[in-house]
């Protein structure tokens, strides 16, 4: 293979990836769930053989091509169906509530000690004893509510609904009911599944509709 060759095909494989990326999304890589990052290793190999390979260059594109077909279409159904985006990218998990380590979560997760001390460490927070709240999110990151916070650090906002689905985990460890939020929803004359985002704060339950959403992606 000619060093022009190469250079074209670079150059070439250079534009077809800034490509794929700008199609597929705009999220950074610490973002990226399983199946994304499944994906772009696949893309990055099959480019990579495309490169070494001083024939069919093409019929290596055509992998590259289903894969990106496969994930918009993968995105687009996460969109609509939350139970196959909690399927793909699962979702976030409380570690620490109020102090106390969620045992349980971290068996089921495969998170050990060892990860959580040090996520802990990596931001500075030397106990556990220090922490209020610790959330391990579906990226792998933890989000750490440290008990010295000035926000509302006994009410942190865990979403109750989301994208139409009560999330009764959450519900219940903030100690209210199944009645208790129907009573709201009927008061407000909301359903449930017209509701994109509801978190609890305090005494309120803040709502947020989805056509209300839709009304501003319209403007």
């Amino acid at each position: 293979m000619d060093y022009i060759t190469i250079i074209v095909k670079t150059f070439f494989i250079y534009l077809l990836v800034a490509f794929i990326f700008r199609i597929m999304g705009k999220r950074e890589v610490g973002q990226l769930g399983t199946f994304d990052l499944v994906v772009f290793i696949l893309i990055a190999e099959l480019i990579a053989m495309g490169i070494e390979h001083e024939t069919n260059f093409i019929y290596h594109l055509i992998p590259v091509a289903i894969l990106v077909l496969l994930q918009i279409l993968i995105s687009k159904v996460s969109l609509k169906s939350n139970k196959f985006r909690r399927f793909i990218d699962g979702k976030p998990v409380i570690i620490i509530k109020k102090g106390i380590i969620n045992f349980k979560n971290m068996v089921e997760q495969r998170y050990t000690l060892d990860d959580l001390l040090l996520q802990l460490r990596e931001k500075d927070i030397r106990s556990i004893d220090e922490v209020d709240y610790a959330i391990l999110e579906i990226n792998g990151k933890l989000s750490v509510f440290k008990k010295d916070d000035k926000k509302d650090k006994d009410t942190y906002p865990l979403p109750i609904i989301l994208d139409g689905v009560v999330q009764f985990e959450n519900l219940y460890s903030i100690n209210k009911s199944k009645k208790w939020l129907l009573n709201i929803l009927l008061d407000k004359k909301i359903k449930a599944e017209d509701v994109f985002y509801a978190f609890n704060k305090g005494k309120e339950l803040y709502i947020i509709k989805k056509d209300e959403i839709s009304e501003n992606s319209e403007k």
